[in-house]
């Protein structure tokens, strides 16, 4: 296996409600909701950097793919990092998942670290990591 990692899928209950909340209130680049002429299929894609996709899947639907049953959202499983080239960046995004109907779970702060980071959960109860890391800045396309 390479040491790479293409797209990251989230499962959710609403895909209009979410599909609105990362286009419209995080203004992530989307065509929308595609597949949905097949079963189980309707899907949302975001092109992020790097070549990387962020997609949006029915929990439902994952569950009828797997075989397995669906189970609640856990927000301490593992958290999704955004970093941020500026400090700057990490208020306003917070402040936009804010707008757009997250949950912010931890506002914003100096980290142990010598950076500045704040969690916020998306309406599917996924845990976002908005970070500053002066040593860990990210390139974007």
């Amino acid at each position: 296996m390479k040491p790479a990692i293409s797209v990251l899928t989230l499962g959710v209950a609403d895909l209009e409600r979410s599909l609105a909340f990362y286009r419209d209130g995080l203004g992530l680049p989307t065509k929308g909701i595609i597949g949905q002429e097949f079963a189980h299929g309707a899907v949302v894609f975001f092109d992020l950097s790097g070549g990387m996709k962020l997609a949006l899947w029915a929990q439902s639907d994952i569950a009828h793919d797997t075989g397995l049953p669906q189970q609640p959202v856990s927000p301490t499983a593992f958290t999704v990092g955004h970093n941020v080239g500026r400090r700057d960046e990490v208020d306003q995004i917070m402040a936009a998942a804010a707008r757009a109907g997250a949950e912010i779970v931890k506002p914003a702060q100096q980290t142990f670290y010598g950076g500045y980071a704040g969690y916020f959960r998306d309406p599917d109860g996924h845990l976002w990591d908005i970070v500053w890391n002066p040593d860990l800045l990210p390139e974007y396309d």
